[in-house]
């Protein structure tokens, strides 16, 4: 009966608990599992990323970020090609095996820009960011946080929206209940016809003190269609 009892208090707390805690207050503690010594705000350091995608060849992605020099850069290697992008402050440089001066039909034929660059330092910054990024300026984090189970497992749920200089999407991110882990996000352009995309993610990989997804597998909410797997060597 002592231990019903104890159970039952246990189980009590655990619901109070979900219910009383507040957006930014989960997300401080999420950051604290992740970041515990705050090195997102310098990091610089390289990121080693295998892309694969469903009936198309695999793609190798080495990244560097240096955020206190605002720089990045990312070479991507699909089959025989080499692209490379490289921001450094206001400046993008564009490589194409090995051509730092490619002509504009490359260009043309590989789909590569100077906005797409400004997208992939934008994209990996703000994935791999995850979940300090949601403390950069223009975030808004709402403090009702929901228990919801999803995939069989139950998650304390943060909803973030955003200034309309910053983006349209509305995003949801699963914390585990016991250790706050980011184990799942999901984002929607238009909530009502149940559009975007879901991300599970397994395991972890330490990069400068930091706790990043290893394995990130991403599906269509409208469907569950598999899109692809990130790996992060």
């Amino acid at each position: 009966m002592k231990q019903l009892l104890q159970c039952v208090t246990l189980l009590f707390s655990l619901v109070v608990f979900s219910q009383d805690i507040k957006g930014t207050e989960l997300l401080d503690k999420a950051i604290a599992y992740h970041d515990p010594e705050g090195n997102w705000e310098t990091f610089s350091d390289s990121l080693k990323i295998t892309m694969q995608i469903p009936e198309k060849e695999i793609i190798d992605n080495c990244i560097n970020i240096d955020l206190p020099n605002t720089f990045f850069s990312v070479k991507t290697k699909v089959g025989d090609d080499i692209a490379e992008y490289i921001i450094n402050k206001d400046s993008v440089t564009i490589v194409f095996n090995g051509d730092k001066n490619p002509s504009e039909a490359i260009l043309k034929a590989n789909k590569l820009s100077k906005d797409r660059a400004l997208l992939y330092k934008n994209y990996y910054t703000y994935l791999y960011g995850l979940p300090m990024k949601l403390k950069d300026e223009g975030t808004i984090i709402h403090e009702k946080v929901e228990s919801k189970t999803f995939k069989g497992k139950s998650y304390l749920v943060l909803k973030a929206t955003y200034d309309k200089s910053v983006g349209k999407d509305t995003w949801y991110f699963y914390f585990n209940k016991s250790t706050y882990a980011m184990e799942v996000y999901q984002f929607f352009h238009d909530e009502s016809k149940n559009d975007g995309e879901y991300i599970l993610l397994f395991d972890e990989k330490v990069i400068s003190n930091i706790k990043m997804p290893k394995i990130r597998v991403w599906y269509m909410n409208k469907d569950d269609k598999h899109l692809g797997t990130d790996i992060l060597n």
